[in-house]
């Protein structure tokens, strides 16, 4: 008769298979190294096959394990999230919620929604970060939140489930001294300079990115992370920035002494999304989606394009083209 398999065995083989070092998955979980290299042998032993090739480092998939690996991955998650929907999945009786928000929602948003969800949640205990989206994305995907409001990337969002919210278009703001064509601006000799968002930022990166392709080659001489900072910037007539509809909207402050502008080569626009874990329950996540697009556009669409109605077609909540 064939030995049952062991669910730390499968565990420790996952982690293996994702890492190639039994030195790592011993120092990711505590166990000696020993330990994992039992278990691994186990499951082999229970299997009658090789999963790893134990003579590389690091240690590379046979074909057989190339195949039970995938079956692993998609058992363990479907677990976990049993597990987390047998814990939390009615959202009225959730327990926990570690959620991040980039911070182009903390001041507006944010004491809205934690009002809702403390509310809507009376069980729930609530950790909330304000990060930048590149590291909500790595925190979520090291399982170190739960849920997270951050840009789209470019990349592939590995073992996330997203949730678009919000479609917000790049543009151009200019000091209301500017009186000349917004096409010169894009030209390397400009009287004002690009005042650039940091590229460490996924906004910098958005916009570098697409400078490239319309074969802009701008000065850099004025990198911030800063959102404030170079709104402020340009309403001193330092100079001239891209940014979005909603990062120009938290600057309200500035307003009077700016103008926003449609960009005036190739339109362009980053998605802001909700993002979960695979094994985060569907009921809760939803919940934190409908929430968010009501007062995105409490806060933002409407107000925003009611004084730019140019923006009136971009510049909207996306909540009913969730995956």
């Amino acid at each position: 008769m064939s030995k049952t398999l062991s669910l730390r065995w499968l565990e420790v083989f996952r982690l293996v298979a994702r890492s190639g070092s039994i030195q790592q998955v011993a120092s990711e979980t505590g166990l000696s190294i020993s330990t994992v290299s039992n278990h691994l042998r186990s499951l082999e032993g229970a299997l009658g096959v090789d999963l790893v090739d134990h003579g590389r480092r690091p240690m590379g998939l046979t074909p057989a394990g190339e195949v039970f690996a995938r079956y692993v991955r998609d058992g363990l998650t479907v677990l976990k999230r049993g597990e987390a929907e047998i814990r939390s999945g009615n959202w009225r009786h959730a327990t926990d919620l570690r959620l991040a928000l980039i911070d182009d929602f903390d001041n507006q948003i944010a004491p809205d929604l934690f009002r809702f969800l403390a509310q809507a949640l009376p069980r729930c205990s609530f950790r909330h970060y304000t990060r930048p989206s590149h590291e909500i994305i790595a925190n979520l995907q090291e399982h170190k939140l739960d849920a997270g409001v951050a840009t789209r990337p470019s990349e592939r969002t590995e073992g996330l489930i997203e949730y678009p919210l919000m479609r917000d278009p790049f543009i151009v703001i200019l000091p209301n001294a500017y009186q000349g064509a917004p096409e010169d601006l894009l030209k390397p000799d400009a009287d004002l300079p690009l005042l650039r968002y940091s590229r460490d930022l996924m906004i910098g990166k958005q916009i570098e990115i697409q400078l490239t392709r319309s074969k802009y080659n701008l000065p850099n001489r004025f990198e911030m992370e800063c959102n404030h900072s170079i709104i402020g910037l340009v309403a001193e007539g330092s100079g001239w920035a891209i940014t979005t509809a909603a990062c120009f909207h938290r600057g309200q402050r500035f307003h009077d002494s700016v103008r926003a502008i449609p960009f005036p080569g190739r339109n362009f626009v980053r998605t802001v999304s909700l993002f979960t874990t695979e094994v985060y329950p569907e009921t809760t996540s939803k919940l934190i989606q409908k929430a968010m697009a009501n007062l995105i556009r409490q806060h933002f669409t409407e107000p925003m394009c009611e004084n730019h109605s140019w923006l009136k077609d971009d510049f909207r909540t996306m909540e009913a083209e969730a995956a």
